[in-house]
């Protein structure tokens, strides 16, 4: 009785804690946390799914007042976890394979970047390999362009793999393992339309087509993959348990009808197989120890762990962690790829993207990517986190590499009487001489920041950065006109400066939140602030980084006939 009570006081503590975080608790979102800390909720997952829901249900009719005033039975700081250590349960040093296994139907995001860098570090820091699995068995989605986008992007944050693997090179090895099921009574082709198959599991109801014999089940499924049904008229299941709490284990479904070519195989397969039936059967036969994936496949490794005994195959460490979440972006393909198809972003490289593609444009290093991936560590935590870390952990890397540059944001005109001729010796670095120095030619006139101008009052002495001291001696909006005061001495203030005779045309794009609180586009979520940056600027290559003084790092996006385009990184 008393391990009861522990769990049900488990699955109270965390129902009570999601539905304060999401205003309804869901169960599925809870179950995770639950086997976390009462491992032995795994032995009868039909009895945990029971009590989950009836909790569910009666916390979802609390007020959130009475929801608070339970939460504080409970303590809910967050376990420190041994997270940068990426600790693999059961790891033998020199014999661990990890496996990153993406689908090839769109570009890669941070979320790719997250679940790379825990496949790949993980191995490595137990004197292991990677490999890189393409789960391509949807041809309508998929692409070789994609294929091509993923390798780039691991190459871009610096991920290796040891060998390369593709699911629909294993077809039909998977339709022999397929109809080893048939023979064990363990699948079935099922040629119910895809609405009863649906309200079957919903009112846990077998269909007719269980009964079937192995050799019938074999003789459609050959039907199947010669193309002589249509789609839709058949799926082969998994015979599971119709009466299952977990609504995974209801028959799913293991392969399915599709016609579309595939970008690698052509038009030679028409049957293909679910991620549920090829990943556990791949990872076995590929000699995978330890298989990570996200947190809300965790309901699914009932299913995994079946397969592989039904067929005798090895059982690798099946592991989980969250997915990445960022406010105000999108990371998912489904999200992503509307908003390019219908022109609300500029493509898979827009900078408010979190593709690898975008991040790179956006001026992102990888190793500031992969410090921040691996920073949430082999957690099931979920978090929503800013991009305030990564881009703090960019701003750090790039200030000890970047040149400084001049750049006046909303300008004003400096009129300047009495000064002497001449060129300004700046330094490249304030902290690093080895990066030498530029020289900017000095004449009458300056373009200085408007808020500068704006801040300068009559009379008022200032310096102009590496050049000179000023004394301000009128003022019309847009407008300053200074007398010279000396080269040398202290000046209050210190403002930069652009010579108007040499000053090149710049804008810097800002990249903002893409999506609002509410998960809805925000249509200003790209800006532009405009002025001018010192002639230098124009020797830059397309993608070097700078810091414009004062304003932030910036990336060089493209060099126009009249000016340059810069793309605001931190």
């Amino acid at each position: 009785m008393a391990g009861k009570r522990s769990l049900e006081e488990t699955i109270r503590k965390y129902t009570l804690k999601n539905a304060a975080d999401y205003k309804l608790a869901i169960p599925a979102k809870v179950v995770g946390k639950v086997i976390g800390e009462f491992p032995d909720a795994k032995n009868d997952m039909k009895a945990t799914m029971r009590l989950l829901n009836e909790e569910a249900k009666r916390v979802n009719s609390l007020t959130h007042g009475q929801v608070a005033q339970e939460m504080k039975e409970f303590e809910y700081a967050e376990r420190k976890e041994e997270k940068k250590e990426l600790e693999l349960p059961g790891a033998i040093r020199g014999h661990v394979l990890t496996r990153f296994p993406p689908e090839p139907s769109g570009y890669p995001h941070i979320g790719h970047a997250k679940a790379a860098w825990l496949d790949c570090q993980s191995a490595l820091n137990h004197g292991g390999k990677m490999l890189l699995r393409f789960d391509d068995t949807n041809p309508e989605k998929e692409k070789q362009e994609y294929v091509t986008a993923l390798k780039d992007g691991l190459a871009w944050l610096g991920i290796e793999w040891s060998d390369e693997t593709y699911t629909s090179d294993r077809v039909e090895e998977l339709y022999t393992y397929c109809d080893e099921l048939f023979v064990k009574y363990k699948a079935y082709v099922c040629t119910c339309s895809a609405e009863a198959v649906k309200k079957g599991r919903e009112e846990k109801k077998e269909c007719d087509c269980t009964a079937r014999e192995p050799q019938e089940n074999m003789a459609l499924f050959r039907k199947m993959r010669d193309g002589k049904l249509e789609e839709g008229a058949a799926v082969v299941r998994f015979r599971g348990d119709m009466h299952s709490e977990n609504t995974v284990m209801r028959d799913p479904t293991l392969f399915r009808i599709i016609k579309a070519p595939h970008y690698r195989q052509g038009e030679k397969y028409k049957c293909w197989p679910s991620y549920d039936f090829s990943a556990p059967i791949l990872d076995s036969v590929e000699g995978i120890t330890h298989a990570m994936r996200t947190k809300e496949y965790e309901l699914r490794d009932e299913l995994y762990f079946a397969i592989l005994k039904i067929l005798e195959l090895r059982r690798p460490h099946l592991i989980e962690f969250s997915r990445l979440s960022i406010q105000g972006a999108p990371i998912s393909k489904r999200l992503i790829t509307p908003l390019i198809e219908q022109k609300k972003v500029e493509g898979w490289d827009d900078p408010r993207l979190p593709t690898l593609k975008g991040l790179a444009r956006r001026g992102m290093l990888p190793e500031a990517v992969k410090t921040f991936v691996l920073s949430f560590g082999i957690s099931k935590v979920e978090s929503e986190p800013s991009w305030d870390a990564l881009l703090a952990e960019n701003r750090k890397l790039l200030d000890e590499r970047c040149m400084r540059r001049y750049f006046v944001r909303s300008p004003a005109k400096l009129a300047v009487e009495g000064a002497p001729a001449k060129e300004a010796d700046v330094p490249n670095h304030p902290k690093n001489a080895a990066m030498g120095k530029r020289k900017i030619a000095a004449a009458g006139e300056f373009y200085i920041a408007g808020a500068d101008a704006d801040a300068l009052a009559v009379g008022e002495t200032f310096r102009l950065k590496e050049l000179y001291n000023l004394v301000v001696a009128e003022k019309q909006p847009g407008q300053v006109r200074a007398k010279y005061d000396a080269d040398e001495g202290l000046a209050a203030k210190k403002i930069q400066w652009v010579p108007v005779e040499s000053a090149v045309s710049c804008k810097v794009r800002v990249a903002g939140d893409l999506l609002d609180e509410a998960g809805n586009f925000r249509a200003d979520s790209l800006s532009e602030d405009s002025g001018f940056c010192e002639a230098s600027c124009r020797e830059l290559a397309v993608g070097d980084i700078v810091q414009l003084e004062r304003y932030g790092y910036a990336r060089m996006d493209k060099l126009e006939e009249n000016g340059v385009v810069f793309i605001f990184s931190c």
